[in-house]
């Protein structure tokens, strides 16, 4: 597949961080947008030829969750004249309490169209592009040649991989965010002047290491300061007023309230991108193991419906083992299964709570991943009677117990 060569840019400047604007000005305004945008227009940096720069952009924003829901909001607001949308996950209850851009009535409906139609509400004069797909290595590079910018809000290792090789194979600067309960990071990215993600972090870390917002939880106004800033480094870009965050990494505690910063500059030793990968999942699921670790894994997992009847033996007196949780205790106090003792993944790991060698072991965490890597850390540890529980709490709620709540 040939890839396009990707927009002509000047050299850069001499200051880090200092780029020209990325889009050129759209015509005059119209008198209705003189009006909606006059507070924006009389700031000297951007004015007239900045707000008519904005009007003729083309901002690709991806996923319209809790980094997406203010980014979305503040693109349109701003007068980004051609916003996509790219998402295919459905609103759900649990969103709700980040995701500001849904509403309650909007549970179950496609997350795209949901959004679509907040933003042309907050501004009709909108053109919006939706994406009602899943970003794989098909789409990718592909959809981005369509835009100037792309705001990177997911929330998984894949397809921030993905995302930052074919921004780069489309010649496109892109601006990622992260958040992780208390935390935020954001950065903008452009292999035409600056680092890329790979320069951040060259590969995944193994998994069950970083749990998800699902697996650890988010402070859900966390995505509101996170988002502003990402909209912030689009505004400047486009319009090429101050210093962007390309070569700068901007880490977020707001539990403390205060923000650092980190200097990042290229890899000179890393190859450059020149083709996507097959398989983004592959490349960050289980990287560490061969297929005779896989295979171990396996052979040592039960179903949730096969946990229910050892734990009925168990009541009985034909069973004797311990159910261990490997879950945070926030998650816990939603939901757990009876008769199982918390000791979260990372204690384990870690030492400070030693299992048991002489009794059997089952472990569950919530989908799998953080007990199937507390099983291999046993079983390398010298456990031999120890397995998990494949699909966790989850399977259980769908197969054993659908009355509790899921999360």
């Amino acid at each position: 597949m040939d890839f396009p060569a990707g927009p002509r840019v000047p050299e850069a400047p001499a200051e880090p961080g200092a780029l020209p604007a990325l889009v050129e000005p759209a015509p005059a305004l119209l008198p209705e947008e003189m009006l909606r945008y006059s507070r924006q227009i009389i700031i000297p940096e951007i004015g007239m030829l900045g707000q008519r720069r904005l009007k003729n952009a083309r901002v690709l924003v991806i996923g319209a969750g809790g980094l997406g829901s203010p980014a979305l909001l503040y693109l349109a607001a701003a007068g980004i004249g051609t916003i996509g949308i790219i998402d295919d996950d459905v609103v759900d209850v649990s969103n709700l309490q980040r995701q500001v851009i849904h509403g309650t009535a909007s549970v179950g409906e496609l997350k795209t169209d949901s959004a679509a139609r907040r933003i042309k509400d907050l501004n009709p004069l909108l053109n919006v592009q939706v994406h009602a797909q899943r970003l794989d290595v098909s789409n990718a590079v592909d959809i981005f040649s369509d835009y100037d910018l792309v705001l990177d809000g997911t929330d998984n290792f894949a397809t921030r991989y993905l995302v930052n090789d074919a921004a780069s194979l489309a010649g496109k600067p892109y601006i990622w965010g992260s958040i992780l309960r208390f935390d935020g990071q954001v950065s903008v990215f452009w292999d035409a002047h600056g680092p890329n993600y790979r320069d951040l972090y060259p590969s995944p870390p193994p998994p069950g290491t970083v749990p998800s917002c699902s697996e650890g939880g988010v402070f859900g106004v966390l995505c509101a300061q996170v988002g502003s800033v990402m909209v912030a480094e689009a505004i400047k870009l486009i319009t090429g007023v101050g210093r962007s965050l390309l070569g700068r990494l901007l880490i977020l505690d707001s539990l403390d309230m205060r923000w650092r910063e980190v200097s990042l500059r290229p890899d000179p030793s890393l190859p450059p991108i020149t083709e996507l990968l097959e398989s983004y999942d592959d490349f960050c699921s289980m990287p560490e193991l061969d297929a005779a670790g896989i295979s171990r894994t396996k052979e040592h997992s039960i179903s949730a419906s096969r946990l229910a009847e050892l734990l009925k033996a168990r009541a009985a007196g034909s069973e004797d083992f311990l159910l261990i949780d490997v879950r945070e205790s926030g998650e816990a106090e939603i939901v757990s299964i009876p008769g199982a003792i918390l000791a979260p993944r990372g204690a384990i790991l870690s030492g400070e709570i030693e299992l048991p060698r002489e009794r059997e072991i089952i472990l569950h965490c919530k989908s799998g991943g953080r007990s199937s890597e507390v099983l291999r850390h046993l079983l390398d540890a010298g456990y031999s009677d120890v397995r998990h529980v494949s699909g966790g709490i989850l399977d259980w709620i769908s197969d054993v117990n659908p009355s509790l709540p899921a999360y």
